[in-house]
């Protein structure tokens, strides 16, 4: 596949003292686009992402799979997406190593597995780890394919995504992606990546008790629905 266009779309939401950070991070002579996602943020989130180069796309409805939905409608001519978090726990210096494989025909879809990190243990609280072991062994036993990881960094063919007619658009939106893409034949893969602590601030998810319940309401409900749904 000829490879045009590559952008990156983080979502953010009060992310302006983790940003600048990511953004230096991201290698411009692989990525043509970096597209932020502001949630609607009070912290200056969006002044920080412009001063450092990136187009600033804003979407006032609070939600994961609705800012990540608004930076792909902002970029219709992209060949392939890369998704990483605006929090500095993904190394953006590694997204060459998610882009290869589909330059080379191998994958449509890239994740970025996290669990086997070294750092994981102080990067990511064992409920959420236990959340993203469970999802991987649910998918696995759904699906037959050997996920571990729900990998919010990741890569994935525009045309494939495209395709998937995405609907979560909140917590549920990278596991719909990937379920989605399994039925539909696509080939998934996983590669290792880092995984790091959060920079500044507190995790809107895995942080709060009320993310962390909706986070796996979500995700789980999605797992099982596209199990066994005709779409």
């Amino acid at each position: 596949m000829l490879v045009t266009q590559v952008v990156a779309i983080i979502p953010a939401l009060n992310e302006a003292l983790n940003l600048p950070h990511v953004l230096a991070q991201i290698p411009r002579d692989e990525v043509q686009q970096i597209i932020v996602a502001d949630n609607n943020s009070s912290d200056g989130t969006p002044e920080v992402a412009a001063r450092a180069g990136a187009t600033v796309i804003s979407e006032p409805r609070r939600g994961y799979g609705y800012a990540l939905a608004a930076g792909i409608a902002a970029a219709p001519e992209a060949s392939i997406y890369v998704f990483l978090d605006a929090d500095g726990s993904d190394d953006p210096t590694e997204i060459p190593r998610l882009l290869q494989p589909i330059r080379a025909g191998e994958a449509d879809l890239v994740l970025g597995a996290r669990l086997a990190a070294p750092s994981i243990h102080r990067a990511m609280p064992p409920h959420q780890r236990f959340g993203n072991w469970l999802a991987g062994f649910l998918i696995r036993t759904l699906y037959g394919v050997p996920i571990t990881d729900l990998a919010p960094f990741r890569a994935v063919r525009a045309d494939v995504l495209r395709s998937l007619h995405l609907r979560e658009l909140t917590y549920g939106w990278p596991t719909e992606m990937i379920v989605k893409a399994i039925r539909r034949g696509y080939r998934v893969r996983e590669i290792p990546v880092s995984y790091h602590p959060r920079g500044h601030g507190q995790s809107k998810i895995s942080g709060t008790l009320k993310g962390t319940v909706l986070a796996a309401y979500f995700i789980l409900g999605t797992t099982f629905r596209y199990a066994w749904r005709s779409w």
